[in-house]
């Protein structure tokens, strides 16, 4: 299966065009969060994505709320949004965790604990596809000021459910790096898009 892969695109919808053009070459889209800025902007991005004739997996991000997402994507018949649950498309499993995880310093950010994050990815079965908005820490996680950002319960659900790719973005200084946990390929996306194999 080929996927296009993305993260963060922040209303940036000359990118969302792009992304929609170039997702004939793939099987299924899988967005990762923080499609709106700050909650503003979300239905215009989610407007210039529908154009993805691909079924698209997306998950919200820490810019806005599942709930939110949910809300855009009513009438976009190929997508699903996944936060703390999963989907099956084409015999390939996924599973989608949103927010930002740890907690972020920002009031206006939609985040969920360690310990919420932990019993939400509960539910995630072995070797899926992992679709975050949070990275796992210890792993293309290193903000603007050198520190590890990413989620213990990411790192912790990825170490012992090993999905076949897990998925991420959030951390823009890391944008287009890689890594591994065992097995999973550790990839934080960035807006541009990524065409995997799953």
């Amino acid at each position: 299966m080929k996927l296009l892969a993305f993260s963060d695109l922040h209303t940036d919808l000359g990118q969302a065009q792009r992304l929609a053009e170039s997702s004939a070459e793939a099987d299924v889209v899988v967005g990762v969060g923080d499609f709106a800025s700050v909650h503003t902007g979300l239905e215009d991005a989610i407007e210039a994505l529908r154009a993805i004739e691909a079924p698209a997996v997306l998950v919200p991000g820490n810019n806005e709320t599942d709930d939110a997402l949910r809300e855009a994507c009513a009438d976009w018949k190929q997508a699903v949004v996944l936060h703390g649950e999963g989907t099956e498309i084409d015999g390939v499993r996924f599973f989608g965790l949103g927010a930002g995880v740890p907690v972020t310093p920002w009031d206006w950010s939609f985040d969920l604990t360690e310990e919420a994050a932990a019993e939400m990815l509960e539910a995630c079965p072995e070797g899926c596809v992992l679709a975050v908005h949070s990275p796992p820490r210890g792993h293309v996680d290193v903000g603007g000021g050198g520190k590890h950002l990413g989620s213990e319960a990411v790192l912790r659900a990825i170490e012992s459910r090993r999905p076949r790719l897990a998925l991420c973005g959030h951390v823009h200084e890391s944008w287009g790096e890689e890594s591994r946990i065992g097995p999973t390929r550790v990839i934080n996306l960035g807006p541009e898009g990524m065409i995997l194999e799953a």
